[in-house]
């Protein structure tokens, strides 16, 4: 039972931890326009491949 005093403190840690992750990648705009950056790797536009 006494387990529970640490776990409890632990997972409720870990969620905040993960919920100011996602917040923080909200915030720094990292879910800006993904079809375009999918769009973008497969055109042969931009190809470096040596002639």
């Amino acid at each position: 039972m006494t387990v529970l005093l640490i776990l409890i403190p632990v997972s409720l840690g870990l969620g905040l931890l993960g919920l100011w992750a996602f917040f923080w990648s909200l915030k720094a705009a990292q879910y800006d326009d993904p079809e375009g950056q999918a769009q973008r790797i497969l055109s042969d536009r931009y190809d470096d491949t040596p002639d």
